[in-house]
């Protein structure tokens, strides 16, 4: 973190952002303009070129993280990143391919196939060694799952010990949206696979994954950089270290993985697809020869925090978490011209939003009960590693983390009339979302895009993890707003047009702020902290007896 860039950061803060001042006289509508503008100048600032994408580890990153503590300082907000200071320093390890690496798939008869790069086949991001040379037999596992709640056991009746094996993206439709984006989830899946002795993954994609996101398009990012985080031996933080996720093969490059099966791989993908998601699974006829070669950095990154401080003696010490995450892609390959993916909507918006909600809290003249941790956080885009990071090396001594709010991508180019709050009917947070929601006139939707797997796939979930209940908002479908975040998607995200060329709606960012801050709000003033509903299949996974409801 190069904190010589802190006093730049503050002054373009100052004149960006204005003072603080006392609630105005003014009308409602004076004031949300007002608040529309700073959402403006946050996100315009955030997503300057000068920023070059705001990649975890980056200088362009840097000088993020210090405007948002000029921004702190400027509310009145308490340092809490940790030594008296507003930053969390968290070391990083960044790893990348080195090169296309080799695939060739070996039949039984001695016939060899290689898999072509970026059209059957792109290399994993292994941690650890530099060059992984892997040569085992393949076994199709499925979907990979392992889910005693569902009677459902793809490694049943397997041995995969020894051998790599390969399974589809997602996870069957049948499973409810948030558990069938858990079960998705190459961590969960790679640490199965580990758990049954593999040696290996291969990452198998889906016809559908091919309409939602082209395999093609992946050759723009194959050498981005991902990270994680060290260990205080500098060991990297890795659910399987030892069972690396080898390849993402296309469907044109599984059906020669599929060569001389018992069925084809069309076959299995159909059954795949099928709601039971439930295909047939076997070992493969094929052998796999993989080297896969990378290079690694040493980088260090920080998170931003700030404490509003509660004011009841007997709650101030349970601390409710607004997260949101102030990394980006940084720059990649040039997309007509342009390589800086300045992430305005990613997560420009959310960082603006989240620094909207600390100034209600400032300027509303009540102190909340419990203290409200303001958290920026890093490396997002690698992983959640700045929220997994935080979430298990905590900054607030004698305190208790007792529900996040996550703001990440809300798609601020259009008036939202509903809110999508991921996870909030897991917990009793969701009556604080539905009457903050209410009182601002929007609709609370359910999960419309469960195949996207959003609800592991940003920082609150790494607070789920810690048995923390947790919620993840989103601006909604309503209004116009499907085509607008499936325009976004297929669009600008993370490529170099998510900038402020967009056509942006300020006033839907303010209004997005005041939703929050209400939900905030209730949370940090309710008698009782949030308690998972008893029974739901996250609270048990990972929360202690006491933060789940009795009823």
């Amino acid at each position: 973190m190069n904190l010589s860039k802190f006093a730049v950061a503050a002054a373009v803060a100052m004149v960006l952002a204005g003072p603080v001042a006392a609630q105005s006289p003014n009308s409602q509508a004076a004031d949300s303009q007002a608040q529309a503008a700073r959402v403006r100048a946050h996100v315009t600032f955030l997503s300057s070129d000068l920023l070059k994408g705001r990649e975890a580890g980056s200088e362009g990153y840097d000088i993020a993280a210090n405007y948002v503590a000029s921004q702190f300082a400027q509310l009145g907000l308490r340092p809490a990143g940790g030594a008296g200071g507003w930053f969390q320093p968290v070391p990083l390890l960044a790893v990348r391919p080195a090169d296309e690496g080799r695939f060739v798939v070996k039949g039984r008869d001695g016939a060899e196939t290689p898999l072509v790069f970026a059209e059957d086949v792109m290399p994993g991001k292994p941690l650890g060694q530099t060059e992984r040379q892997v040569s085992a037999p393949l076994v199709f596992v499925g979907f990979g799952v392992v889910a005693p709640e569902h009677r459902r056991d793809d490694y049943k009746g397997l041995d995969v010990k020894g051998k790599i094996v390969v399974v589809l993206q997602g996870a069957p439709s049948s499973f409810q949206t948030e558990e069938r984006a858990y079960y998705a989830n190459g961590r969960t899946k790679r640490a199965q696979a580990a758990a049954h002795g593999a040696i290996g993954m291969i990452s198998l994609y889906l016809p559908s994954d091919e309409k939602r996101r082209p395999f093609a398009e992946g050759k723009r990012t194959w050498q981005s950089w991902a990270m994680t985080w060290r260990k205080p031996d500098g060991s990297p933080n890795d659910v399987a270290l030892q069972t690396p996720q080898l390849a993402t093969v296309s469907v044109a490059g599984a059906e020669k993985l599929f060569a001389g099966a018992k069925k084809t791989y069309a076959e299995v993908a159909a059954a795949a697809e099928k709601p039971k998601g439930d295909p047939p699974r076997f070992a493969l006829a094929t052998r796999l020869d993989a080297t896969v070669r990378t290079e690694t950095k040493i980088l260090e990154s920080a998170n931003v925090a700030g404490l509003i401080e509660g004011s009841d003696p007997k709650l101030r010490n349970e601390v409710v978490v607004l997260s949101a995450h102030l990394d980006h892609i940084g720059v990649t390959p040039p997309v007509k011209g342009d390589g800086i993916n300045n992430g305005a909507l990613d997560n420009a918006s959310g960082i603006a939003t989240t620094l909207e909600v600390a100034r209600a809290f400032q300027t509303s003249g009540k102190a909340p009960r419990r203290s409200v941790l303001v958290l920026a956080v890093t490396g997002e885009e690698k992983g959640l590693l700045g929220a997994e990071y935080f979430a298990r090396n905590p900054t607030l001594s004698g305190s208790t983390i007792v529900a996040d709010v996550n703001l990440d991508m809300p798609i601020l180019t259009y008036d939202f009339t509903d809110v999508i709050a991921f996870g909030a009917e897991r917990s009793t947070l969701a009556a604080a979302v539905r009457n903050a929601a209410g009182r601002e006139g929007v609709a609370l939707s359910p999960d419309p895009m469960p195949e996207e797997g959003l609800f592991t796939r940003s920082d609150h979930f790494r607070f789920v993890e810690t048995g923390v209940p947790s919620t993840f908002l989103m601006t909604g479908f309503q209004n116009g707003g499907e085509a607008k975040f499936r325009g976004f998607l297929a669009g600008c995200y993370h490529k170099p047009c998510d900038d402020v060329s967009q056509e942006l709606d300020w006033a839907a960012g303010a209004k997005f702020a005041r939703i929050n801050y209400e939900i905030a709000r209730e949370i940090a003033d309710a008698d009782a902290r949030p308690l998972w509903n008893k029974g739901d299949f996250f609270g048990t996974k990972f929360a202690a007896p006491q933060v789940i409801a009795d009823r």
